[in-house]
């Protein structure tokens, strides 16, 4: 276990804010969590919260309380047979680290996925997804410690209440449960999801590998989000939002071209970025923060953003949508 104070999160947040947290704990094992979870500075410390790779987190200021990170890195086989492989694994492993290893074993139903930030505990959480895949998909058990208890605690798939970027975990409130594995079952024989745009004229290469499609989803993601290491952004600041079909149908008939997906129960899913682009806000800016140009869903950090100016841009995107279509857009991006 290894405990930080007055520990700077700029470079551990790919938003790159320049705030700080009081305590900041690492832990490598089940028993390092424990122990952490009864130490004096964590019972004194008042509030505390788990991170990732901390992908999806915009800090409004400096965090009074202590954050806490998974170091758990490992991949081990539960189960397999000639079809099927459940790989469990740790809650501090790279989750494109994780699709690689993956891809290299020929374990499908990930790669879709890849290119996505942050770590395999934050997937169980958020419920990640890309390009016609969510994680929840490939979820089998979700393991994790009950930090008021300390005991361990498994849920099955049908308790995490997998929806749309959300999750049982992400409605705790205040957060209870603290993932240190995640079981993910894949197949072994090839089975390419390949619905969205660009990767349906993949459908036609008889020979496609999981390498394919994930050079196809790197190049897609990188023609329109920004590099963390380079600029700062959480990727997709806002939640695609699914409205019923007679909002829908009163859309179409001002905005016909106006691009949708079927989601459950009868609804319509639209796209956050192409309500934001013509809404005009393409390339607006407040301070250090923008709309960015290549991909309308990002709020990205191009100067030295302040957490204000973050803030400030995500209610004026909200605003402006609202009071244009009449449609409430809520933030994927976890604002503390």
């Amino acid at each position: 276990m290894k405990l930080y104070t007055d520990y700077p999160l700029k470079d551990i947040t790919t938003m790159h804010l320049d705030v700080r947290c009081k305590y900041f704990a690492e832990y490598s094992s089940i028993n390092d969590l424990l122990e952490l979870l009864n130490s004096a500075a964590y019972k004194q410390c008042g509030k505390s919260m788990h991170i990732g790779g901390g992908s999806n987190l915009v800090f409004t200021g400096d965090y009074d309380g202590m954050l806490l990170h998974s170091q758990i890195r490992f991949i081990t086989v539960v189960s397999e047979d000639n079809n099927h492989v459940t790989l469990e694994v740790g809650a501090g492993v790279v989750w494109d680290s994780f699709v690689k290893h993956c891809i290299a074993n020929k374990y499908y139903g990930a790669e879709n996925l890849s290119g996505i930030p942050g770590e395999v505990g934050a997937s169980a959480v958020q419920n990640i997804g890309s390009y016609g895949v969510e994680v929840g998909e490939l979820i089998t058990r979700v393991h994790c410690i009950d930090k008021d208890s300390g005991n361990a605690v498994t849920f099955d798939n049908a308790s995490c209440k997998y929806a749309y970027r959300d999750s049982v975990f992400k409605n705790e409130i205040p957060p209870r449960h603290i993932v240190t594995s995640v079981e993910y079952t894949l197949s072994k024989s090839p089975k390419f999801t390949l619905t969205y745009g660009p990767l349906k004229e993949l459908a036609d290469n008889p020979s496609l590998s999981m390498q394919d499609v994930r050079e196809a989803i790197l190049t897609i993601r990188n023609s329109k989000l920004p590099n963390p290491d380079e600029t700062g952004s959480v990727g997709s600041f806002f939640k695609n939002p699914i409205i019923d079909s007679a909002k829908f149908e009163a859309l179409k008939a001002t905005y016909p071209t106006i691009p949708h997906y079927p989601a459950a129960n009868g609804k319509v899913k639209v796209p956050a970025g192409w309500l934001i682009e013509n809404a005009g806000l393409k390339g607006a800016r407040i301070g250090g923060a923008c709309v960015y140009p290549k991909q309308c869903l990002v709020i990205a950090n191009i100067d030295n953003a302040s957490p204000a100016d973050i803030v400030a841009m995500c209610r004026h995107v909200t605003d402006t949508v609202a009071e244009k279509y009449g449609i409430a857009l809520h933030p994927e991006a976890n604002i503390i």
